[in-house]
């Protein structure tokens, strides 16, 4: 702006200069004769005249012009007025959504939808705060006026965020089958997806998005473990009356996720219900190998069947590197005491006893198995000894 103004500012100058030389040398006369009248001038002064002349006409034009389309003008500005306001309400409508001023972010959405430019984005910003206000009926009005096909997995989204958060997982399920059919797939609807799934307890599903969205690393770490410990045993637990079912599903999980001392307990508790303790044992010595866990440790005791002492010899080449560990003790006295090994069976639980310090669950534990110990010997008074003492171990608030 500034190099244009001094040009013009030089063409200025050089014109009045040009003038000034020409009107100082100019020696020349205009003649006008329209009979019986004869005007007779000079050329300066007839320049000077059509100058103005020109200037003035100039001038009636425009003003004529600007008249003429002073309707036009008005109408021009109070749409630039309007354009102006429904930007501003938009505006409005977002802080006061963010700001949890929903009925406000609804009222000033409601302002920006009437510029149709806006319709589409004070739809979303209107749902979202009908959503929060609990007022789903007026959340569907807002998200049905989303048109355009630029907007519509805009809408489908929001959409199924909604209805995912307002726990209508066959709704948000609906709409991110209708986005995936218009050739949309996003990260954030996965996400989505695997919310809807829980609430709907789809578990293969989730543990299916579980393991995308891990691929993606679109989900925290210990988010997905727990997902898929949950996804884990709860399929387990829908084959809990067909053994052969379970074994295929426990196959099918990743190593990792056989590896969890909490999936591997539960898989080998079922077993064991459904009377494959070998299957049971083969899980949770697969488990302890990647994983030393007081409750694998248990569920070991359990897994003895008919014949313990596989088990048993098994326990004590662990015990050899793992002397101090009161678990295997307890688990060691218990399979002893299956099969009938009185002796070495009291002397391990003594051992957990003296090793369990405040292991307080464990010394209740040890403390009946010695009592059935004792009963099986005959012994009642150790029996009732031994049944007082877990009693007394017990920490009640």
């Amino acid at each position: 702006m500034a190099i244009r103004a001094i040009l013009w500012l030089m063409v200025l100058f050089a014109t009045a200069v040009l003038l000034a030389i020409v009107g100082t040398h100019g020696a020349g006369q205009v003649l006008i004769v329209w009979a019986p009248y004869r005007i007779d001038i000079s050329l300066n002064l007839f320049v000077a005249a059509l100058v103005v002349s020109f200037v003035v006409f100039y001038i009636v034009v425009r003003s004529i012009r600007a008249v003429l389309r002073m309707p036009e003008r008005v109408a021009a500005y109070r749409a630039r007025v309007r354009l102006a306001n429904a930007h501003q309400a938009l505006r409005e409508a977002i802080g006061n959504l963010y700001a949890g001023r929903f009925s406000r972010a609804e009222k000033a959405a409601r302002e920006a939808s009437a510029f149709d430019a806006n319709k589409a984005p004070a739809g979303l910003i209107g749902a979202a705060a009908a959503h929060r206000m609990r007022e789903f009926a007026r959340r569907d009005e807002w998200l049905a006026q989303v048109t355009g096909n630029d907007w519509q997995e805009a809408r489908l989204m929001a959409s199924a965020e909604l209805r995912a958060d307002a726990r209508d997982a066959d709704g948000a399920l609906a709409a991110l089958t209708e986005m995936r059919a218009q050739g949309g797939r996003r990260i954030h609807a996965l996400q989505i997806a695997l919310r809807a799934q829980q609430q709907l307890k789809n578990w293969a599903e989730v543990l299916k998005l579980v393991k995308t969205l891990e691929k993606r690393e679109a989900i925290h770490p210990a988010v997905s473990v727990h997902l898929k410990q949950l996804a884990a045993e709860h399929l387990l637990r829908d084959r809990r009356h067909n053994p052969d079912a379970l074994l295929q599903l426990w196959q099918s999980l990743s190593a990792a996720e056989r590896q969890s001392p909490r999936i591997a307990d539960l898989a080998a508790e079922l077993l064991i219900v459904l009377n494959r303790p070998a299957d049971a044992r083969r899980i949770v010595e697969e488990a302890l190998a990647h994983h030393w866990d007081p409750r694998l440790l248990r569920r070991y005791a359990d897994c003895a069947g008919d014949d313990p002492l596989p088990l048993i010899q098994r326990a004590e080449a662990w015990q050899k590197e793992r002397q101090e560990d009161p678990d295997l003790s307890f688990t060691l006295g218990r399979l002893c005491l299956q099969q009938k090994l009185w002796g070495k069976a009291q002397a391990f639980l003594e051992q957990a006893l003296k090793l369990a310090a405040d292991n307080e669950p464990l010394k209740i534990r040890a403390h009946r198995t010695l009592a059935r110990l004792h009963e099986q010997l005959g012994n009642a008074q150790q029996a009732a000894e031994h049944y007082r003492a877990s009693a007394t171990a017990m920490n009640v608030v």
